[in-house]
């Protein structure tokens, strides 16, 4: 069924639906004309009593002043930096941050990675990014950052980034729209993939979860419309490309060079233009590594404007790219 128009069938469904899908979101697409995250410079410098941020690699001069500027304002900046993986490009920004006050806590180390990158001003509003802060990447690389204003979301965020400053235990609980790993993201992306009718366009950076495969070969199997659009480096995902072109899935790919686009966005656009239309954006890469052993966050999402934006920008993306086949 195409999206209902009705006023009154809108509103029986609003009510039927998650707190987190209405409230009110913004999505910002990258890269950006002038090359630089300029919408997330401008909501971090939102905050006026918090702000929280959890971040894979920090290698951004201007988000760092921003955050040291805050601090000297008496704004109350916390900041988790992954050293697992990125120790090393991230110790310069750990150092200058916390020289200018700004609170700062190396990652836990008992999570493969740090992958998650989120901001949270004041406790109101929160930031989840599928890129990380790292400026050398702003000019070519495909991404997202949805703000989430949803009071369930928030507080749950929150409370996670609080255990996670502390290295202490904590499972994420049940909140409106959010997917965290390592907890619940290989059965809540296996759902999200499954529930698709019509059509499901995909972007991610990886494709080696075997799961992930499978369920999106099975939807095409279904007769579900099924776009995947990757950057192909080196080939490495060949027989993961074989079992969906197979299964009927069209992928599309960019080669990896340092001017064409790099699709580094995890995202998903299902049954777009029906009424059970729905999104997925967050960090989570589709590896057994990003589902099961790191520290991520995706959220799903109803809203209507985001939904047109990715489903425009995903549309023009596999337009933009080459239709692969075995060589």
């Amino acid at each position: 069924m195409k999206r209902i128009q009705s006023p009154l069938v809108l509103l029986a469904l609003a009510a039927m639906m998650p707190l987190g899908a209405l409230h009110a979101q913004t999505l910002s697409t990258f890269p950006e004309s002038d090359n630089s995250l300029t919408p997330v410079y401008n909501f971090i410098n939102t905050a006026t009593k918090t702000l929280d941020m959890t971040m894979y690699e920090l290698v951004d001069t201007t988000a760092q002043a921003d955050l040291i500027a805050l601090a000297k304002k008496g704004v109350a900046v916390r900041v988790i930096l992954d050293q697992n993986d990125e120790f090393d490009n991230n110790e310069a920004a750990f150092n200058a941050l916390t020289a200018g006050g700004v609170s700062c806590h190396w990652a836990n180390t008992k999570y493969e990675a740090t992958h998650q990158k989120t901001i949270t001003v004041d406790g109101t509003t929160s930031m989840i990014l599928t890129a990380n802060l790292t400026s050398r990447y702003y000019s070519t690389t495909r991404d997202f950052a949805i703000t989430d204003a949803d009071a369930n979301d928030v507080a749950e965020i929150e409370t996670v980034f609080n255990a996670d400053f502390k290295n202490a235990t904590v499972t994420p609980t049940a909140a409106d729209s959010l997917i965290w790993s390592p907890n619940e993201s290989t059965t809540a992306l296996e759902n999200f993939i499954n529930a698709a009718q019509h059509t499901l366009l995909v972007e991610n950076e990886e494709m080696s979860n075997s799961a992930i495969v499978t369920a999106l070969s099975n939807r095409a199997k279904a007769g579900v419309k099924v776009t995947v659009i990757m950057t192909n480096d080196d080939n490495d995902y060949e027989s993961e490309f074989e079992t969906l072109t197979k299964a009927g899935v069209k992928v599309y790919t960019y080669v990896d060079n340092d001017t064409t686009l790099y699709i580094h966005a995890k995202v998903m656009v299902s049954d777009y233009g029906f009424s059970d239309e729905n999104a997925y954006i967050g960090s989570i890469n589709f590896s057994t590594a990003s589902m099961t052993e790191n520290r991520e966050l995706g959220q799903t999402t109803q809203n209507a404007a985001v939904l047109l934006s990715l489903n425009t920008t995903l549309t023009s993306d596999y337009q933009g790219g080459t239709l692969w086949t075995k060589e």
